[in-house]
């Protein structure tokens, strides 16, 4: 079983916060976070994971609004999913995020 943890800065109060558990070479679980900092504590903007199961993204707004997208793909597919889609769209997702919207 190997675990992979960290944070990546993107921002100055912007960080994705990764995780992923393999088993014998597979995905088992992973978890995605962008998160911002909002007077001084780390809120969720958009979330990536495994938790019930089966992959699916949990969208927030700043006043704590959820909405979940389930995900057709495996673990493995999700999780590059979820690590190109970070990346390359975290800027838009803060503004709208720090708007009130969802990301």
């Amino acid at each position: 079983m190997a675990r992979i943890e960290y944070l990546l800065g993107v921002w100055d109060d912007t960080r994705i916060r990764h995780y992923h558990r393999t088993e014998r070479g597979r995905i088992v679980e992973f978890s995605l976070q962008l998160e911002i900092e909002v007077e001084g504590a780390w809120r969720p903007v958009i979330r990536y994971d495994t938790a019930h199961g089966s992959a699916h993204i949990d969208r927030f707004t700043l006043r704590g609004k959820q909405r979940k997208e389930w995900m057709e793909e495996g673990f493995r597919v999700a999780l590059t999913r979820a690590e190109r889609d970070l990346r390359q769209n975290w800027q838009l997702y803060r503004e709208h995020f720090l708007r009130g919207e969802f990301p």
